[in-house]
């Protein structure tokens, strides 16, 4: 009986963005997560690995950092929308 009222609380379209909103960031928590684990060069996951103790592949780590979203946004200004912020700061 608890469970029909809870399901008609939370099932209701208002809820709807709540629920995106929520799927988007654990989406992007489970992608960094597998990020991490397949392709950080510091994360060990098998003994092999583990035992073979501090490397110094600096190229690989530099693969790692220097990532396509990074690249993407190298060089660009640093704002959400800067024309928006252009038009309402920058005197005619």
């Amino acid at each position: 009986m608890a469970s029909s009222s809870t399901l008609k609380r939370w099932l209701r379209p208002e809820v709807y963005p709540l629920f995106a909103a929520v799927g988007v960031a654990v989406g992007i928590c489970g992608m960094q997560l597998v990020r991490n684990i397949s392709t950080n060069p510091e994360v060990r996951v098998t003994k092999e690995n583990r035992a073979a103790g501090i490397l110094n592949n600096f190229e690989e780590g530099e693969k790692y950092s220097q990532h396509v979203v990074r690249k993407f946004v190298r060089g660009k200004p640093p704002q959400i929308m800067p024309s928006v912020n252009s038009f309402f700061s920058d005197p005619n």
